[in-house]
């Protein structure tokens, strides 16, 4: 770690210890509830019935399930998002990043890309712009997209649906310093992954989604959240945290001392080594 530079400058804030397990088909989400992309009807186990869309998931992983559920070319439904027409918030540019809202679509013979894109955005637009939603938004002094935008940091960041509200002050308190937020889960949007481990490299990539060397949000939110975690952006718990650290599953670490987060760190270093060999192993700065 450089010693010439504030330690917010160099510190690492989060790790979440947990993983996204994508390609297995499955998806560990909070404290490792296995959800499925695709649900099955018994009777016809060869045709789905139903998408269910977990919360967390990104645009592209949610396109990739289209696809399959429907058994077209990988692809096809990413292209379609113009034929879709969604509605987004002006802010979107046309990325519907955020708004395709977590939940569970029926299918049937009569099943588009165009068609399952727009539930999904019409059930986020009806979550997120009625009056409990948009009212904490504006009670924040921010918009309904910007309170998406943190709802899908805190999804990504928190190890359980209880850590939501604190992670949400967090980003609330380093954005009110005029910290860089130093998430690295806006570090694994960028890169197109899921992982633990960040390195110095990782942070000096030149990205719009780089919040550690760039100040305030991300220019769109970095997955599709759930209601759990919108309403912890704009509902954060009180609190003078700066960082946290998960140590190990279900012992997440908030503080505002940033000597006592560098002991919590290195407990979560020591917890790392002694894990298996399999395990992530990140690198601490």
């Amino acid at each position: 770690m450089q010693t010439n530079t504030p330690p917010w400058s160099t510190i690492r804030l989060t790790r979440r210890g947990r993983i996204a397990l994508i390609v297995t088909g499955a998806v560990v989400a909070g404290t490792a509830v296995a959800v499925p992309l695709l649900s099955l009807d018994k009777e016809e186990k060869a045709e789905p019935t139903a998408l269910v869309i977990p919360e967390g998931r990104r645009a592209s992983q949610i396109y990739a399930a289209v696809d399959k559920a429907l058994a077209l070319p990988a692809g096809t439904t990413k292209k379609s998002l113009g034929k879709a027409q969604l509605k987004l918030p002006n802010d979107a540019e046309g990325n519907p990043e955020g708004y395709l809202f977590p939940a569970t679509y029926p299918l049937n013979d009569r099943s588009t890309p165009e068609s399952l894109l727009t539930q999904m955005a019409n059930t986020a637009n009806r979550k997120f712009n009625g009056a409990p939603i948009a009212a904490g938004a504006q009670r924040n002094a921010m918009n309904v997209y910007q309170a998406v935008t943190i709802a899908s940091i805190v999804q990504a960041e928190a190890a359980t649906t209880a850590d939501m509200g604190k992670v949400a002050r967090v980003v609330f308190n380093r954005l009110e310093r005029g910290m860089p937020l130093q998430m690295d889960s806006t570090i694994n949007y960028a890169l197109n992954r899921s992982t633990l481990k960040t390195t110095i490299g990782d942070t000096r990539i030149d990205s719009p989604y780089n919040s550690y060397q760039r100040m305030g949000l991300p220019p769109t939110p970095i997955a599709n959240p759930g209601e759990e975690a919108v309403k912890a952006a704009i509902s954060p718990t009180p609190g003078d945290w700066l960082y946290f650290v998960t140590v190990k599953p279900g012992d997440t670490r908030f503080t505002a001392d940033y000597a006592e987060h560098q002991r919590n760190v290195a407990e979560f270093n020591a917890h790392q080594r002694t894990s298996s060999p399999s395990s992530p192993q990140p690198s601490q700065k």
